[in-house]
């Protein structure tokens, strides 16, 4: 059961670690660990309405109410009303965000080459790819209850 535990706390060590380094990296750009994956998710995405967007990233909708409210005020989004739907509104990118994704994205690459420079080519293909395992692994209601 220890080696089962171990693979969890690491796993929120790591991300600790990464927020905090991302909201140091960042922090130029008044962005931070909660705020720059919204800019990420958006690439390619662009229209999405707030709620999809919340799902996406796997937060609740006050917590994406809030980012996005900053995001719009840092000038990183603009949020227009869905003419279908007035209750919902969808999100696209400001030249100042596309100009910025780059960087997020060369810090990021720069973090993970830090945190894996130990670690040989196939061992981090095995770490990404075991990773990745686990991270699709779907859970259906009562698969784990006892």
């Amino acid at each position: 059961m220890d080696d089962k535990r171990f693979l969890i706390r690491n796993c929120v060590r790591i991300v600790k670690k990464t927020q905090a380094h991302m909201d140091i990296v960042l922090k130029e750009y008044g962005l931070s660990s909660g705020s720059y994956p919204y800019l990420l998710e958006l690439r390619g995405n662009e229209g999405i309405h707030c709620e999809n967007l919340s799902k996406k990233l796997g937060v609740d909708k006050a917590m994406s109410t809030r980012t996005i409210r900053k995001l719009v005020q840092l000038g990183y989004l603009t949020k227009i009303p869905d003419e279908l739907d007035s209750r919902a509104s969808k999100l696209y990118l400001t030249d100042k965000a596309r100009d910025c994704i780059p960087e997020i994205l060369t810090r990021l690459e720069q973090w993970i080459d830090f945190i894996t420079d130990d670690l040989s080519e196939p061992d981090k293909n095995s770490v990404f790819e075991s990773l990745a395992k686990i991270e699709n692994k779907t859970y259906s209601e009562g698969q784990c209850a006892k």
